[in-house]
């Protein structure tokens, strides 16, 4: 059950990762240069309360020295790429155990 949940999940992140990839593709033809959207700004612009509400128990909860070098990186990444690292992780997590050869199987 797990797994299926795991690999439902991952191909929605790569379809959503494919939506943005095409979005910041029209913004870059109009543009006449290569632009992206990076995570943080997508997810400012969706609910900027929560963003901070993050941010704020990551730095009391966990370690205040983790927000700036390690998150911050992450969301200033383009949004595409790291909806669709997640989206592969989840997948690759969900995969379906492969059966074993005939080659490996002992049978005597």
């Amino acid at each position: 059950m797990l797994r299926f949940l795991a690999r439902t999940i991952g191909l929605w992140l790569m379809a959503g990762a494919l939506v943005a990839l095409v979005v910041d593709g029209a913004k870059s033809i109009a543009a006449g240069s290569i632009v992206t959207t990076p995570l943080g700004q997508l997810w400012y612009d969706l609910d900027p309360a929560s963003l901070n509400i993050v941010q704020a128990a990551i730095e009391r909860h966990v370690h205040p020295g983790l927000w700036d070098p390690v998150i911050l990186s992450i969301l200033l990444a383009p949004t595409f790429s790291v909806i669709g690292i997640l989206g592969v992780l989840l997948m690759l997590a969900g995969r379906r155990k492969e059966a074993p050869r005939l080659s490996e199987l002992d049978f005597g």
